[in-house]
């Protein structure tokens, strides 16, 4: 699957909240940081821009897929 062009920060972080178990800690400016305690702590920051660059999507959904332990297709499916 490809990365969507089209995703803004706030519905990346819907997703991950609803989908990965991640929850909102705080916004920092243009940034909602974001964490999760499964399968172990991990803090991650997601820049609340428009359309996010496909770049830094991909690196966010990267370390999501190798924190949960899980293939980068199955982030993509749910996306």
């Amino acid at each position: 699957m490809k990365i969507p062009r089209d995703l803004s920060g706030q519905e990346l972080v819907r997703i991950l909240c609803r989908n990965w178990d991640y929850q909102i800690v705080h916004q920092v400016g243009n940034h909602v940081v974001l964490e999760t305690k499964r399968p172990s702590h991990q803090r991650i920051a997601v820049p609340a821009h428009r359309n996010l660059r496909v770049g830094t999507l991909a690196a966010i959904l990267k370390s999501v897929a190798k924190h949960k332990q899980v293939e980068l297709r199955e982030i993509l499916s749910g996306l």
